[in-house]
Parts: structure tokens; C-alpha cells; sequence
């Protein structure tokens, strides 16, 4: 074939000859199958040394407080090289979570090492996500977008079907820490993939402006660009709720339902294999459907899934909510995703989605310190409750008229 015919006017192959986008997917999937074994060891790790839901709530506060940074992170992801930012990022975290899992299975941890190893994982995990945002237009074309970003949802969900019950197996018969050492080794895996990548150069800038003005262009974007307004003000008030449900799930299942470590890691599996193909669907429902439709309809259902795992303690059942829930997210993230991208341009990407985390993301401390406190003094599944219905409330916020097709095609 032609390689000329490969190459369309932004200078990037078509998607099935993207080798790029695939070792990018590959990278990403394996990147996700390591964070999963990490969300169910993580939690068992610190039920095993403090026996506290308030300590696992202080534990996702100190991941999740580096949100508030994401104004900086999107400077710097705009302003400096990006591929060496993934680089940086990916090894750091190989090595500070391979040695909090190795600390743990020497009986070397206190709770405290674990509080700051948090926070630090949540820095490098926000510098990492803007990054690769604005990496992704630079790879494929503009019309591949909403197709590269569900199949990258698409990854993360065949992970969450894949690994958990990897990641309960572990935890049950051998160690939890070992988990933590596994999902290190996929970050030094991820690290060799973008290193592979042919990112273009282009970063590494002098600020043009004050790093306050460069703070400042994000938010006035977003602002103005009242489709990411309105969906990051939904957002925000979804995330608060979601973030509840997030930080006590697990203690929920092992304390109040009674789960073991194997049984929590299928009901997580069989949530991620209807969010699979949610995800692969994605394109198809965004052909026949406004944004603020999907985003509607998968706001306010997820809501409700969540806010029923309260009155249930049947395997079946919150394994099928579960499902419900997490297809929702499938199939509304990389609607907010390929929205973000396709209305901003390059030398803003990195702001842009920046500022959004920070608005979407800012209560997410709050919420999981709210969660600790709630499940140690009332119960895990008020936590539960209020958390779907918090976030089955937001999703009206999508109805907002500038949403229309028309506006965000």
C-alpha cells in the first residue's frame, strides 16, 4: 500500500495503521490490569494494619488532595516535554509502590508510610493523566479520537473484569503486598512503551506569560466554552457523590456484607465485563445520540446502581449493580474525553484538561474523609446510599441547552 495513502492532512496514519495508538492501548491496558490488583489490595493492606474505615477515608484523601495541583500539572503539561513527564511518572511509581508492597511483606509498614506514599502516588498520577490527555491528539487524527478514546475506556474495563479477581486471589492465599509489587512491575512496563513512542517534541517552551496567566488561560477557556462548563459543574457534584461510593466499597463488601477477599475481587470482575462492552459501544450510541443524552442517561442510572448496593447483600445482585454502574461510566467517559479534546486546541490541551480535573475533582478529598467518617461512625452503607443519590442528582445538570448537538459536533 501506498504510504502516502496511509497519511491524511494532519500527518498521521489512519487508525488500523496506527502502531502508535495500538502499543499506546497495549501500554495503557496493562497499565490498568496493575491499578486494579492495586484498588483491592491497597484497602486490605490498611483494614490489615489499622482495622479502621476512617483510616482507609484518610488514605484516599491523601491520594486524591494532589487534585488540587492540576492547575500546575496543566502548565507544565503544556509547557514542557510529555513524553518525559509519562516517563517520569510511570518510573517513579514503579518504585514507590513496588516498595510499599515490599515493606509490607517484610512487616516493615506503619499506616503513617502509607499516608504519605499515597500522596505521592497522587501527584504523580495527576501529572501523569493531563500528560497523556494531550498527548493523544498528537498521535491520532481528530476523527479517530472518539474511536481511541472508547477503546481505551474499553481496556481500562477489560481490566476491571480481568484483574480484581486476580488481585482478591492474591490477597486471600498469598499476600496483599504482592499485589502492590504487580502493580508496580506495569508501570515499569508502561514506562518502556511511551518510551517506544514517537511523541512529537514540541514541548520545553519558556512560558510565554507569569505561571499565574498561564493558570489563568485554562480557566478562561473552560469558562467560555460553556459545553466543558456545564459538564464539569456536573462533574463536580457527581464525583463528590461517586468518591463516597469509591473509598468504601471494598470495606463495605469485607465488613458489613461479609465478603472475602475472592469474593470482593468477582463482584469488581463482573462489573468490568458489562463495562467492556459498554465501552466498544460507545462510538455507536454517540451516532445516535445527543452528548447530554448519554451523559443524562448514564449519569442518573450509575447514580441509582450505586445508591441500591445500600440494601442488598446477595453476590448476584451487587455484582449486577456494579455492572450497571461501571457500563454507565464506560460508555459517559470517553464522551467527556473526545468533548474536551476536539474543542481545544493543542497549545491549550494540558490547561484545559487540567483546570476540568480541578473543577470536577477539587471535593474529591473532602469526599473520601467524608466516607472514612460516615462508615466508622454510622455504617458503610449510608455511605453507599449517599453517595448514588448525590450522584443520580448531578446528571440533570447535563440537560443545560448547551449541551445540543449541534453546538458540540
Amino acid at each position: 500500500m501506498n504510504r502516502a495513502a496511509v497519511f491524511q492532512k494532519e500527518g498521521k496514519p489512519e487508525f488500523k495503521h496506527n502502531h502508535e495508538a495500538f502499543r499506546f492501548i497495549g501500554g495503557n491496558l496493562i497499565s490498568f490490569f496493575g491499578d486494579q490488583i492495586y484498588l483491592i489490595a491497597l484497602p486490605l493492606i490498611v483494614l490489615s494494619l489499622t482495622g479502621s474505615p476512617l483510616s482507609m477515608g484518610i488514605v484516599a484523601a491523601m491520594e486524591r488532595i494532589p487534585v488540587l495541583l492540576q492547575p500546575f500539572a496543566g502548565v507544565m503539561a503544556d509547557q514542557l516535554n510529555r513524553k518525559r513527564i509519562l516517563m517520569m511518572c510511570d518510573f517513579l511509581r514503579f518504585i514507590l509502590i513496588g516498595s510499599v508492597g515490599v515493606a509490607y511483606i517484610f512487616e516493615a509498614l506503619s499506616i503513617g508510610v502509607v499516608y504519605v506514599a499515597a500522596f505521592f502516588v497522587g501527584i504523580l498520577g495527576q501529572l501523569y493523566q493531563t500528560s497523556q490527555f494531550a498527548s493523544i491528539p498528537k498521535l491520532v487524527r481528530k476523527q479517530d479520537l472518539d474511536l481511541v478514546n472508547s477503546l481505551n475506556t474499553g481496556m481500562f474495563q477489560t481490566a476491571v473484569f480481568l484483574a480484581p479477581g486476580l488481585g482478591g486471589w492474591i490477597a486471600a492465599f498469598y499476600n496483599p503486598g504482592v499485589g502492590l509489587i504487580l502493580n508496580s512491575f506495569s508501570f515499569f512496563i508502561g514506562f518502556l512503551v511511551v518510551w517506544s513512542l514517537r511523541l512529537e517534541d514540541d514541548r520545553g517552551k519558556q512560558l510565554r506569560n507569569s505561571f499565574g496567566q498561564e493558570i489563568k488561560a485554562g480557566f478562561y477557556f473552560v469558562f467560555q466554552k460553556k459545553p466543558l462548563f456545564y459538564t464539569n459543574l456536573a462533574m463536580l457534584i457527581s464525583v463528590f457523590g461517586t468518591t463516597l461510593f469509591l473509598s468504601m466499597f471494598i470495606v463495605h463488601l469485607k465488613g458489613a456484607v461479609g465478603f472475602s477477599p475472592v469474593t470482593i475481587g468477582w463482584v469488581l470482575s463482573v462489573g468490568g465485563l458489562g463495562a467492556v462492552g459498554g465501552a466498544l459501544a460507545a462510538p455507536i450510541i454517540r451516532k445516535r445520540m445527543a452528548y447530554r443524552m448519554i451523559l443524562f442517561n448514564g449519569g442518573f442510572i450509575g447514580g441509582v446502581s450505586i445508591f441500591l448496593l445500600n440494601f442488598y447483600e446477595s453476590f448476584i445482585i451487587l455484582a449486577l449493580l456494579n455492572a450497571v454502574g461501571t457500563i454507565c461510566a464506560s460508555i459517559s467517559s470517553p464522551c467527556i474525553v473526545t468533548l474536551r479534546q476536539k474543542l481545544t486546541p493543542d497549545h491549550l490541551l494540558g490547561r484545559v484538561q487540567a483546570t476540568s480535573r480541578f473543577m470536577t475533582w477539587a471535593l474529591m478529598p473532602l469526599a473520601a474523609l467524608l466516607a472514612g467518617v460516615i462508615g466508622e461512625y454510622v455504617s458503610t452503607g449510608m455511605v453507599m446510599a449517599t453517595g448514588g443519590l448525590i450522584s443520580s442528582m448531578a446528571a440533570f445538570i447535563y440537560l443545560h441547552p448547551s449541551l445540543k448537538e449541534e453546538i458540540v459536533r
